[in-house]
């Protein structure tokens, strides 16, 4: 089976480096994003997003013309859909997906389907989600028919491969990872290996659309409860006087265990949205999953007091805050505990606050408005009297160490 024309739809940390890596493999590739910026970016072979090697395969396919970027929907032979699906919160504390930017998308390509194509959607969805999506394009497309209708006889094949990628290792997971594919039919399931096939080496390995979505869902949920066992171990151990970093080493030596590093929260499009949206579905029956979310979204508010101790040592606190990505070396700030601790304290108005990011060129606009002043490492080891570390950049492994001897020191990451 072969396909000539691939559109992506949405070019964010997921949309772009899948789009780039099917055009080096001589596909013609159109991605669709509507932010024009992100557009214009793309087209004259730039990236707009921090990732190792990602700007040197832009460049490449968007120089032979197999990658090009359009804030308009056009035919292709399959529809690859990477949009964001965060949750909504209730007035309640609940957590309830947010499909609507999937609606849109489904709204988007819908006019310009044909018989014989394949919309897959990549984007971590709570259960039930590419159904929903097959029956939006249904409602929009009454002329064409789909697998939950006809089966392997529909016009259109839907499916579900949910992206399993490591941010700073996407282009390399793209490929050497195995990839869960799930279609509402038998044929939606072939015709989407086909597609994969088509540049990745790992094995495509065929389930329905409900499971491979919580396939996604299990293996972050999984993620989340390990690392609140480490956040929980954390605030322990501060109670008790132990060094929690030497504690895990330690407990790590037997050849059963293997604990997670703990850290100021958990942050970032997958592990802090995807187990709300299990317990969403079951939650009478997701106890563990949810009391690990609690946890996790609880630890930011435990570092902000340690902080809060920190300053009130002295007459005039100046905060340096070493980071706001939500993991190490990227630039993504979404769902991060650090955005979230360096706000409050902007809110609280604490002291003088600094934050260090090498991986972005400004500060969000939800911190300079509130006085927080973007600072280089070496400006922010000069002038703050507590620095608390957030993100284990290299940048700041790398520091001398002796540099921070003199401060209150409030390390989240255990890098010193």
């Amino acid at each position: 089976m072969e396909f000539k024309k691939v559109s992506v739809i949405g070019l964010g940390y997921i949309g772009l480096p899948t789009a780039a890596v099917i055009a080096s493999r001589g596909i013609k590739v159109v991605g669709v994003e509507i932010n024009q910026k992100a557009v214009d970016t793309i087209n004259a072979g730039n990236i707009h997003i921090v990732e190792p090697d990602l700007d040197i395969v832009v460049k490449s396919v968007v120089s032979t013309g197999n990658l090009r970027a359009t804030t308009q929907v056009e035919p292709a032979e399959a529809f690859m859909i990477a949009v964001p699906t965060p949750f909504k919160h209730g007035e309640d504390d609940s957590h309830s997906p947010d499909l609507s930017y999937i609606e849109s998308a489904a709204k988007a390509i819908a006019p310009v389907l044909e018989k014989g194509n394949l919309v897959i959607l990549e984007s971590t969805s709570p259960v039930g989600a590419t159904e929903k999506l097959a029956g939006w394009l249904k409602e929009a497309r009454p002329d064409l028919t789909f697998p939950q209708d006809v089966g392997e006889q529909a016009d259109i094949n839907v499916a579900h491969c949910p992206e399993r990628v490591l941010p700073g290792y996407v282009l390399q997971e793209l490929v050497s990872n195995d990839r869960v594919i799930g279609g509402i039919s038998p044929a939606c399931s072939a015709k989407a290996v086909a597609l994969y096939q088509t540049f990745v080496r790992g094995e495509c390995i065929i389930t329905n659309a409900r499971t491979a979505e919580m396939a996604k869902l299990t293996e972050n949920s999984f993620r989340d409860v390990n690392i609140a066992f480490a956040n929980e171990l954390s605030t322990i151990c501060d109670q008790l006087h132990i060094n929690v970093w030497e504690l895990i080493k330690l407990a790590n030596r037997h050849p059963r265990v293997n604990i997670l590093n703990p850290g100021p929260g958990v942050g970032g499009h997958c592990i802090a949205v995807d187990p709300w949206f299990i317990v969403d579905s079951c939650p009478e029956q997701a106890k563990l999953i949810k009391q690990a979310r609690l946890v996790n979204d609880n630890k930011p508010h435990y570092v902000i007091d340690q902080i809060k101790e920190a300053a009130d040592q002295f007459k005039k606190p100046v905060i340096a805050c070493l980071g706001l990505a939500f993991k190490a070396d990227i630039d993504d700030l979404r769902e991060s505990p650090a955005v979230q601790i360096v706000e409050h304290l902007a809110n609280d108005n604490i002291g003088e606050l600094l934050a260090v990011e090498p991986n972005i060129s400004e500060l969000p606009e939800s911190m300079t408005s509130k006085g927080v002043e973007f600072a280089s490492l070496t400006q922010a080891l000069e002038r703050a009297n507590v620095i608390v570390v957030l993100v284990d950049h290299k940048e700041f492994k790398s520091a001398d160490k002796a540099a921070f001897a003199k401060k209150v020191v409030i390390d989240t990451r255990g890098i010193l």
